[in-house]
Protein backbone atom coordinates (compact mmCIF):
# COMPACT_ATOMS: atom_id res chain seq x y z
CA UNK A 1 0.00 0.00 0.00
CA UNK A 2 1.07 3.67 -0.45
CA UNK A 3 1.01 5.47 2.82
CA UNK A 4 1.96 9.22 3.65
CA UNK A 5 3.50 10.07 6.89
CA UNK A 6 3.73 13.24 9.07
CA UNK A 7 6.24 14.15 11.86
CA UNK A 8 6.02 17.79 13.71
CA UNK A 9 8.96 17.74 16.19
CA UNK A 10 9.74 19.46 19.33
CA UNK A 11 12.12 21.97 17.53
CA UNK A 12 9.12 23.88 16.30
CA UNK A 13 10.69 24.24 12.45
CA UNK A 14 7.66 22.81 10.47
CA UNK A 15 6.05 19.43 9.14
CA UNK A 16 7.90 16.52 7.53
CA UNK A 17 5.43 14.68 5.01
CA UNK A 18 7.06 11.29 3.34
CA UNK A 19 5.71 8.91 1.63
CA UNK A 20 6.60 5.01 1.19
CA UNK A 21 5.31 1.90 -0.22
CA UNK A 22 4.68 -0.73 2.48
CA UNK A 23 3.31 -4.37 3.23
CA UNK A 24 4.30 -3.50 6.89
CA UNK A 25 6.77 -5.44 7.54
CA UNK A 26 9.72 -5.53 5.36
CA UNK A 27 8.70 -4.46 1.70
CA UNK A 28 9.73 -0.53 2.07
CA UNK A 29 10.30 1.83 -0.94
CA UNK A 30 10.94 5.09 -0.31
CA UNK A 31 8.37 7.77 -2.63
CA UNK A 32 8.37 11.54 -2.46
CA UNK A 33 9.20 13.80 0.55
CA UNK A 34 7.85 17.60 1.54
CA UNK A 35 8.30 19.67 4.01
CA UNK A 36 5.67 22.72 5.47
CA UNK A 37 7.82 25.67 7.84
CA UNK A 38 6.27 27.28 10.68
CA UNK A 39 6.53 31.00 10.19
CA UNK A 40 7.96 32.86 13.06
CA UNK A 41 4.06 33.64 14.02
CA UNK A 42 3.38 30.25 14.04
CA UNK A 43 6.20 29.24 15.93
CA UNK A 44 5.00 31.83 18.55
CA UNK A 45 2.10 30.38 18.94
CA UNK A 46 3.18 26.20 19.35
CA UNK A 47 5.98 27.46 21.74
CA UNK A 48 3.13 29.53 23.91
CA UNK A 49 0.85 26.30 23.72
CA UNK A 50 4.24 24.11 25.09
CA UNK A 51 4.82 26.66 27.91
CA UNK A 52 1.60 26.68 28.86
CA UNK A 53 1.08 22.99 28.91
CA UNK A 54 4.07 22.77 31.16
CA UNK A 55 2.44 24.63 33.15
CA UNK A 56 -0.69 23.17 33.42
CA UNK A 57 1.16 19.36 33.55
CA UNK A 58 -1.87 17.63 33.37
CA UNK A 59 -3.69 19.06 35.65
CA UNK A 60 -7.24 20.71 35.58
CA UNK A 61 -8.88 22.11 32.44
CA UNK A 62 -6.73 22.59 29.09
CA UNK A 63 -4.93 25.75 28.73
CA UNK A 64 -6.88 28.39 25.84
CA UNK A 65 -3.83 28.03 23.75
CA UNK A 66 -3.90 24.44 22.86
CA UNK A 67 -6.88 24.93 20.79
CA UNK A 68 -5.30 27.69 18.97
CA UNK A 69 -1.82 25.56 18.30
CA UNK A 70 -4.04 22.77 17.05
CA UNK A 71 -5.25 24.82 14.39
CA UNK A 72 -1.77 25.71 13.16
CA UNK A 73 -0.77 22.15 13.19
CA UNK A 74 -3.74 20.86 11.65
CA UNK A 75 -3.74 23.75 8.84
CA UNK A 76 0.23 22.63 8.28
CA UNK A 77 -0.41 19.24 7.79
CA UNK A 78 -3.06 19.94 5.39
CA UNK A 79 -1.01 22.17 3.24
CA UNK A 80 2.15 19.59 3.53
CA UNK A 81 -0.22 16.87 2.25
CA UNK A 82 -1.89 18.41 -0.21
CA UNK A 83 1.08 19.48 -1.74
CA UNK A 84 2.54 16.37 -2.00
CA UNK A 85 -0.53 14.85 -3.04
CA UNK A 86 -0.59 17.10 -5.80
CA UNK A 87 2.97 16.07 -7.01
CA UNK A 88 2.95 12.51 -6.54
CA UNK A 89 -0.54 11.64 -7.12
CA UNK A 90 -2.98 9.72 -4.28
CA UNK A 91 -2.06 7.58 -1.42
CA UNK A 92 -4.11 4.96 0.33
CA UNK A 93 -3.70 5.57 4.15
CA UNK A 94 -1.98 7.97 6.69
CA UNK A 95 -0.39 8.03 9.58
CA UNK A 96 -0.66 11.54 11.64
CA UNK A 97 1.48 11.81 15.00
CA UNK A 98 0.77 15.25 16.18
CA UNK A 99 2.70 17.92 18.02
CA UNK A 100 3.72 16.74 21.10
CA UNK A 101 3.32 19.37 24.00
CA UNK A 102 3.81 17.28 27.10
CA UNK A 103 4.82 13.89 27.88
CA UNK A 104 4.96 12.15 31.39
CA UNK A 105 4.95 8.50 31.11
CA UNK A 106 5.16 8.29 34.70
CA UNK A 107 1.87 9.82 35.46
CA UNK A 108 0.64 7.57 31.97
CA UNK A 109 0.05 10.93 30.08
CA UNK A 110 1.16 12.34 26.76
CA UNK A 111 -0.68 14.93 24.56
CA UNK A 112 -0.20 15.72 21.42
CA UNK A 113 -2.17 18.21 19.73
CA UNK A 114 -4.09 17.83 16.35
CA UNK A 115 -7.41 16.57 15.36
CA UNK A 116 -6.66 13.75 12.92
CA UNK A 117 -9.93 14.29 11.61
CA UNK A 118 -8.90 17.49 10.31
CA UNK A 119 -6.43 15.99 8.38
CA UNK A 120 -8.67 12.97 7.10
CA UNK A 121 -10.95 15.49 5.52
CA UNK A 122 -8.58 17.95 4.43
CA UNK A 123 -6.76 15.75 2.08
CA UNK A 124 -9.81 12.82 1.74
CA UNK A 125 -7.81 10.22 2.78
CA UNK A 126 -8.39 7.50 5.78
CA UNK A 127 -5.56 8.49 9.30
CA UNK A 128 -4.40 6.48 11.53
CA UNK A 129 -3.53 8.17 14.81
CA UNK A 130 -3.25 7.61 18.59
CA UNK A 131 -0.65 5.23 18.04
CA UNK A 132 1.49 6.90 21.45
CA UNK A 133 -1.76 7.23 23.63
CA UNK A 134 -2.83 3.67 22.95
CA UNK A 135 0.92 2.21 23.88
CA UNK A 136 0.50 4.60 27.36
CA UNK A 137 -3.08 2.57 27.98
CA UNK A 138 -1.72 -1.11 27.59
CA UNK A 139 0.97 0.08 30.13
CA UNK A 140 4.02 1.33 27.55
CA UNK A 141 5.56 4.85 28.07
CA UNK A 142 4.62 6.10 24.76
CA UNK A 143 8.04 6.26 23.59
CA UNK A 144 10.41 5.38 21.43
CA UNK A 145 7.92 4.77 19.09
CA UNK A 146 9.98 3.94 16.00
CA UNK A 147 12.05 0.97 16.76
CA UNK A 148 9.95 -1.54 14.31
CA UNK A 149 10.96 1.14 11.11
CA UNK A 150 14.44 1.05 12.54
CA UNK A 151 14.45 -2.68 12.42
CA UNK A 152 12.99 -2.99 8.43
CA UNK A 153 15.62 -0.09 7.67
CA UNK A 154 18.06 -2.63 9.37
CA UNK A 155 17.34 -5.08 7.78
CA UNK A 156 17.18 -3.63 4.23
CA UNK A 157 20.94 -2.47 5.16
CA UNK A 158 21.88 -5.74 5.48
CA UNK A 159 23.97 -4.85 8.04
CA UNK A 160 24.02 -8.70 10.25
CA UNK A 161 23.80 -6.77 13.48
CA UNK A 162 23.76 -5.49 15.84
CA UNK A 163 22.91 -2.14 14.38
CA UNK A 164 22.13 1.00 16.69
CA UNK A 165 20.02 3.94 15.31
CA UNK A 166 20.21 6.96 17.03
CA UNK A 167 18.11 9.69 16.84
CA UNK A 168 19.05 12.98 17.50
CA UNK A 169 15.86 14.98 18.25
CA UNK A 170 14.79 17.58 20.61
CA UNK A 171 15.30 14.34 22.88
CA UNK A 172 17.85 11.81 21.21
CA UNK A 173 16.93 8.31 21.49
CA UNK A 174 18.26 4.94 20.59
CA UNK A 175 16.96 1.75 18.98
CA UNK A 176 19.49 -1.25 19.16
CA UNK A 177 18.52 -4.41 16.87
CA UNK A 178 20.57 -7.77 17.63
CA UNK A 179 21.30 -10.50 15.25
CA UNK A 180 18.54 -12.42 15.93
CA UNK A 181 16.53 -9.53 15.03
CA UNK A 182 15.87 -8.53 18.92
CA UNK A 183 14.54 -4.93 19.81
CA UNK A 184 15.72 -2.88 22.74
CA UNK A 185 15.18 0.98 22.68
CA UNK A 186 14.82 3.92 25.11
CA UNK A 187 15.51 7.73 25.39
CA UNK A 188 19.16 8.55 25.83
CA UNK A 189 18.93 11.88 26.95
CA UNK A 190 19.14 15.26 25.67
CA UNK A 191 19.31 15.87 21.99
CA UNK A 192 19.01 19.40 20.14
CA UNK A 193 16.74 20.41 22.64
CA UNK A 194 18.79 22.30 25.77
CA UNK A 195 20.88 23.37 23.06
CA UNK A 196 18.05 24.92 20.56
CA UNK A 197 16.78 26.76 23.86
CA UNK A 198 19.87 28.81 24.56
CA UNK A 199 20.93 29.96 21.69
CA UNK A 200 17.05 30.68 21.00
CA UNK A 201 17.39 32.39 24.31
CA UNK A 202 20.30 34.53 23.64
CA UNK A 203 18.85 35.56 20.03
CA UNK A 204 21.57 34.57 18.00
CA UNK A 205 19.56 32.08 16.14
CA UNK A 206 17.47 28.62 16.34
CA UNK A 207 20.41 26.04 16.88
CA UNK A 208 24.00 25.61 16.74
CA UNK A 209 24.82 26.14 12.79
CA UNK A 210 27.64 23.84 11.53
CA UNK A 211 28.34 23.23 15.47
CA UNK A 212 30.51 27.33 15.50
CA UNK A 213 29.29 27.90 18.74
CA UNK A 214 30.07 24.21 20.47
CA UNK A 215 33.49 24.30 18.53
CA UNK A 216 34.13 27.95 19.59
CA UNK A 217 33.70 26.85 23.58
CA UNK A 218 35.13 24.71 26.43
CA UNK A 219 33.22 21.82 27.84
CA UNK A 220 32.91 22.72 31.61
CA UNK A 221 33.85 19.02 33.16
CA UNK A 222 32.18 19.78 36.68
CA UNK A 223 29.29 20.94 35.29
CA UNK A 224 28.95 18.48 32.87
CA UNK A 225 29.69 15.63 35.89
CA UNK A 226 26.59 17.16 37.62
CA UNK A 227 24.04 17.08 34.70
CA UNK A 228 25.16 13.20 34.40
CA UNK A 229 24.08 12.62 38.12
CA UNK A 230 20.01 13.47 36.92
CA UNK A 231 17.94 10.58 38.20
CA UNK A 232 17.24 9.87 34.53
CA UNK A 233 20.76 8.12 34.02
CA UNK A 234 20.24 5.45 36.96
CA UNK A 235 17.04 3.83 35.43
CA UNK A 236 16.68 0.73 34.16
CA UNK A 237 14.59 -0.54 31.58
CA UNK A 238 12.35 0.75 29.09
CA UNK A 239 12.47 4.88 29.37
CA UNK A 240 10.93 7.95 28.09
CA UNK A 241 12.06 11.65 28.53
CA UNK A 242 9.98 14.78 27.69
CA UNK A 243 12.39 17.53 26.26
CA UNK A 244 11.95 19.77 29.06
CA UNK A 245 13.11 17.22 31.84
CA UNK A 246 16.36 19.16 32.46
CA UNK A 247 16.89 22.35 33.57
CA UNK A 248 19.14 24.89 32.05
CA UNK A 249 18.79 27.23 35.22
CA UNK A 250 23.12 26.39 35.52
CA UNK A 251 23.32 28.19 32.21
CA UNK A 252 22.62 32.15 32.89
CA UNK A 253 25.03 34.27 32.70
CA UNK A 254 27.67 32.13 31.35
CA UNK A 255 29.45 32.72 27.85
CA UNK A 256 27.10 31.16 25.18
CA UNK A 257 29.60 28.94 23.73
CA UNK A 258 30.81 27.37 26.79
CA UNK A 259 27.17 26.58 27.69
CA UNK A 260 26.79 25.07 24.07
CA UNK A 261 30.01 23.16 24.24
CA UNK A 262 28.84 21.17 27.69
CA UNK A 263 25.60 20.57 26.17
CA UNK A 264 26.83 19.26 23.08
CA UNK A 265 29.23 16.97 25.22
CA UNK A 266 26.36 16.02 27.47
CA UNK A 267 24.24 14.90 24.81
CA UNK A 268 27.03 12.30 23.95
CA UNK A 269 28.17 11.01 27.08
CA UNK A 270 24.54 9.99 27.77
CA UNK A 271 24.73 8.32 24.71
CA UNK A 272 27.62 6.63 26.61
CA UNK A 273 25.74 5.60 29.64
CA UNK A 274 23.23 4.17 27.18
CA UNK A 275 26.02 1.21 26.21
CA UNK A 276 24.91 -0.47 30.54
CA UNK A 277 21.22 -0.82 28.82
CA UNK A 278 22.12 -2.54 25.29
CA UNK A 279 23.42 -6.28 25.22
CA UNK A 280 26.36 -5.93 23.54
CA UNK A 281 28.01 -2.98 22.03
CA UNK A 282 26.77 -2.30 18.05
CA UNK A 283 29.07 -2.93 15.08
CA UNK A 284 27.39 0.31 13.69
CA UNK A 285 25.86 2.79 14.83
CA UNK A 286 23.39 4.53 12.55
CA UNK A 287 23.08 8.70 13.31
CA UNK A 288 20.16 10.56 11.76
CA UNK A 289 17.71 13.62 13.42
CA UNK A 290 18.54 16.98 13.58
CA UNK A 291 22.13 16.35 15.25
CA UNK A 292 23.05 15.04 12.16
CA UNK A 293 23.63 17.69 10.76
CA UNK A 294 25.79 19.61 13.59
CA UNK A 295 29.08 18.22 13.20
CA UNK A 296 30.84 19.01 16.74
CA UNK A 297 27.89 16.35 17.93
CA UNK A 298 28.66 14.35 15.10
CA UNK A 299 32.27 14.26 15.96
CA UNK A 300 31.75 14.25 20.05
CA UNK A 301 29.59 11.24 19.44
CA UNK A 302 32.48 9.43 16.84
CA UNK A 303 34.99 9.90 19.83
CA UNK A 304 33.13 8.19 22.41
CA UNK A 305 31.43 5.58 20.02
CA UNK A 306 33.28 4.73 17.31
CA UNK A 307 32.23 3.50 13.81
CA UNK A 308 28.92 6.44 13.05
CA UNK A 309 27.02 6.52 10.24
CA UNK A 310 25.07 9.70 8.92
CA UNK A 311 22.05 7.52 7.33
CA UNK A 312 22.15 9.92 4.28
CA UNK A 313 26.02 7.63 3.71
CA UNK A 314 23.38 4.73 3.63
CA UNK A 315 21.24 5.83 1.50
CA UNK A 316 18.47 6.64 3.98
CA UNK A 317 16.75 9.96 4.22
CA UNK A 318 18.08 10.71 7.68
CA UNK A 319 15.87 13.81 8.04
CA UNK A 320 12.52 12.05 6.82
CA UNK A 321 12.89 8.86 8.66
CA UNK A 322 10.45 9.99 11.57
CA UNK A 323 7.94 11.00 8.98
CA UNK A 324 8.32 7.71 6.49
CA UNK A 325 7.81 5.40 10.55
CA UNK A 326 4.33 7.37 10.76
CA UNK A 327 3.77 5.70 7.31
CA UNK A 328 4.97 2.36 8.41
CA UNK A 329 3.54 2.39 11.59
CA UNK A 330 0.11 3.36 9.91
CA UNK A 331 0.56 0.44 7.88
CA UNK A 332 1.04 -1.79 10.81
CA UNK A 333 -1.85 -0.90 12.40
CA UNK A 334 -4.45 -1.56 10.21
CA UNK A 335 -2.73 -5.28 9.48
CA UNK A 336 -3.00 -5.35 13.41
CA UNK A 337 0.81 -6.03 13.63
CA UNK A 338 2.45 -5.03 16.87
CA UNK A 339 4.11 -1.21 17.08
CA UNK A 340 5.43 -1.76 20.62
CA UNK A 341 7.27 -4.48 22.84
CA UNK A 342 8.33 -5.03 26.50
CA UNK A 343 11.75 -3.86 25.35
CA UNK A 344 10.98 -0.61 23.55
CA UNK A 345 8.42 1.50 25.54
CA UNK A 346 7.97 -1.18 28.49
CA UNK A 347 4.55 -2.29 27.09
CA UNK A 348 3.29 -5.41 28.92
CA UNK A 349 3.17 -7.74 26.01
CA UNK A 350 3.49 -6.88 22.31
CA UNK A 351 0.82 -4.52 21.00
CA UNK A 352 -0.53 -2.82 18.30
CA UNK A 353 -2.50 0.31 18.39
CA UNK A 354 -3.99 3.11 16.66
CA UNK A 355 -7.50 4.74 15.71
CA UNK A 356 -8.66 4.88 11.87
CA UNK A 357 -10.20 8.40 11.04
CA UNK A 358 -12.22 8.28 8.20
CA UNK A 359 -13.05 11.42 5.74
CA UNK A 360 -15.83 12.67 6.85
CA UNK A 361 -17.00 9.47 8.86
CA UNK A 362 -15.30 10.01 12.41
CA UNK A 363 -13.32 7.66 14.30
CA UNK A 364 -13.73 3.68 13.78
CA UNK A 365 -12.29 0.66 15.53
CA UNK A 366 -9.47 -0.65 13.44
CA UNK A 367 -11.05 -4.58 13.61
CA UNK A 368 -13.91 -2.86 11.77
CA UNK A 369 -11.92 -0.92 9.19
CA UNK A 370 -12.89 -1.71 5.42
CA UNK A 371 -9.11 -2.92 3.88
CA UNK A 372 -7.46 -0.81 1.72
CA UNK A 373 -5.11 -3.20 0.82
CA UNK A 374 -2.28 -4.15 3.44
CA UNK A 375 -2.17 -8.17 4.26
CA UNK A 376 -2.93 -8.67 7.60
CA UNK A 377 0.17 -11.04 9.94
CA UNK A 378 0.36 -10.71 13.41
CA UNK A 379 4.51 -10.94 13.84
CA UNK A 380 7.00 -8.55 13.14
Amino acid sequence: MRVMGFMSGTSLDGVDVAIIETDGRDDVVQGATGFAAFSDGERAILARATRDALAWNGYGDQPASLAGAAGVIEAAHVLAGRDLLSRCGPVDLIGFHGQTVLHRPERGLTLQIGDPQVVADGLGVPVVAQMRQDDLQAGGQGAPLVPAYHAALARSLGCPGPVAFLNIGGVANLTWIGRDGALVAFDTGPGNGLIDEVVQACGVGRYDDGGRLARAGRVDQERLAKLLEHPYFRGRGARSLDRYDFALDWAEGRKLEDVVATLTAFTAEAVCLALDHIPEAPDLWVLCGGGAHNPAMVDALRQRLGACRLASDLGLRGDYIEAEAMAYLAARSLAGLPLTWPETTGVRTASTGGRLWQPGGGRIPLADAPSVGCRAAATL
